[in-house]
């Protein structure tokens, strides 16, 4: 497949973004119902299409063959690692990065800032970047109020 031929159309970018988005804003991947939804396509099996599309291309990728799982592959330069957490792991884990952070939120320090960066590299190292870029801003800004509250 030539370049031109592996590059999205229009509406595969579109809905490349809308995936890419909910994954941030989410931590997993949307259902095909919500892309449908979303985007307002007619029928879930056009969405279906898209994916398949995509994922023929090489622009996307589903893990495990479960539900919810996929993922928008980034440039070839970024590091790829195959791991074995299931979509239950993955979720488990992503409810105790998020409840970590509820505790860092009530009693804000520098330490708990600290584990909370370990954690989320920690969600990066092990194949789940997506999650990872999702709590980034997050902490960023809970890293602002520490340093804002020590100034």
């Amino acid at each position: 497949m030539n370049e031109a031929q592996n590059r999205p159309s229009k509406k595969q970018r579109e809905l490349l973004s809308y995936i890419e988005a909910f994954i941030t804003q989410h931590g997993y991947g949307p259902s095909y119902r919500e892309v449908m939804n979303a985007l307002n396509y007619k029928s879930v099996s056009t969405v279906a299409t898209h994916i398949d599309n995509l994922i023929t291309k090489g622009h996307l990728r589903k893990r495990d063959k479960s539900a919810r799982s996929l993922e928008v592959v980034q440039g070839t330069k970024e590091f790829k690692q195959k791991t074995d957490v299931t979509y239950a792991q993955e979720k488990w884990l992503i409810e105790l990065v998020k409840k970590k952070f509820s505790v860092v939120e009530k009693e804000l320090s520098q330490a708990l800032i600290d584990d909370l960066y370990v954690l989320v590299g920690a969600l990066q190292v092990i194949g789940l970047g997506d999650a990872a870029r999702s709590f980034k801003p997050r902490l960023v800004e809970l890293a602002q109020k520490v340093k804002a509250s020590s100034e």
